[in-house]
């Protein structure tokens, strides 16, 4: 049997998320844990307009769940510390012959970060592959599905800093990661990029994902994040990336064309410079999920979705309530491919 993970434009079943729990990294306050849960619930709204949406929700959460959600939403009930799906739930893949496969990868806080517990997200992979009904694929690796993009057809790109984080996989060489991630999500070409951006590098990052950096958006196509302003920290470093990239092919041995996305003119927020990136998006059946920021730049990053993404309505939810608790809308969204 061969698993793959499908391209995120592939049909897709449902989108799981997971509802902000008391009392977590999430929200720290009343008006905090408010904030997060009115913010991830206009995200599951949003995507309810085009697909089913299921929302774990920690058990004792349950009846204010439903105070922020409506009906279209299904609520499970999973033991939750964070809500950030991408990250504490399994990658879905599919087989040649129409079985659905739930990778559970190994989680453990972003790579041990103080701020975080995970004695219960760490079982909440298994679950999910068990009522989404999916064969599960149990994992040794530490890793989060933040940290990979793909092509369906082979192609991850990965950080250096993420699964070969000594708090993640100290052991691991990168030949070890590829073959690990070739039996589990069928990639056959591996692209190391070297880290992620600042803002994630610090508290409350994941120390490199590469969902905020570079996605695909077709095959051969890459769209990645581009700093413009030359005080912001990532400046440099998105232009070292965007180069790496360049001299890089796909697992068919294509040259890519890269699409830069400009980053939001916002530079800062109360607390440091921000890594606001409209690349943390959600692709579903005929639309896009996407990140606002009130930002003057909003309307080209629409439009660069647009022309990346034909066909699909590009819908924009604010999600700087969200990236200031250390994700985007990809981040805590997971999608599970139709078979």
């Amino acid at each position: 049997m061969s698993w793959i993970m499908p391209s995120e434009t592939a049909p897709q079943e449902r989108i799981w998320m997971a509802f902000p729990p008391e009392r977590s990294s999430i929200g720290h306050t009343a008006e905090e844990t408010h904030e997060a849960r009115t913010a991830w619930a206009a995200v599951a709204h949003a995507v309810a307009e085009f697909e089913p949406v299921t929302m774990v929700v920690d058990p004792p959460d349950i009846a204010a769940a439903r105070t922020y959600l409506s009906a279209a939403i299904d609520l499970v009930e999973v033991p939750l510390d964070d809500a950030r799906m991408r990250d504490i739930g399994p990658t879905f893949v599919t087989d040649d012959g129409g079985r659905l496969g739930g990778v559970d990868w190994v989680f453990n806080g972003w790579g041990q970060q103080d701020w975080a517990t995970w004695d219960k997200d760490s079982g909440v992979g298994a679950e999910v592959v068990r009522l989404s009904g999916a064969e599960l694929l149990d994992s040794p690796l530490v890793n989060e599905g933040g940290g990979i993009q793909v092509d369906g057809l082979g192609t991850v790109l990965v950080t250096e800093t993420v699964q070969l984080d000594k708090f993640r996989n100290p052991h691991r060489t990168k030949a070890d990661v590829e073959a690990e991630l070739a039996r589990t999500i069928g990639a056959t070409h591996v692209i190391w990029l070297p880290r992620g951006l600042t803002r994630d590098s610090q508290e409350l990052g994941t120390r490199g994902h590469v969902d905020i950096v570079a996605a695909i958006p077709s095959p051969g196509v890459l769209l990645v994040h581009s700093q413009r302003n030359p005080s912001h920290p990532d400046f440099p470093i998105t232009a070292d990336i965007i180069a790496m990239l360049a001299g890089t092919r796909d697992a068919q041995g294509r040259a890519w064309d890269i699409v830069e996305v400009p980053a939001p003119d916002t530079l800062r927020d109360e607390l440091d410079w921000v890594d606001y990136s409209y690349i943390n998006h959600l692709v579903v059946n005929g639309g896009v999920i996407a990140c606002s920021f009130e930002d003057p730049a909003d309307a080209g990053a629409r439009r660069i979705l647009e022309q990346a993404y034909p066909g699909r309505k590009v819908v924009m939810v604010d999600a700087r309530p969200i990236f200031a608790r250390g994700g985007g809308i990809h981040c805590i969204t997971q999608h599970q491919p139709a078979v």
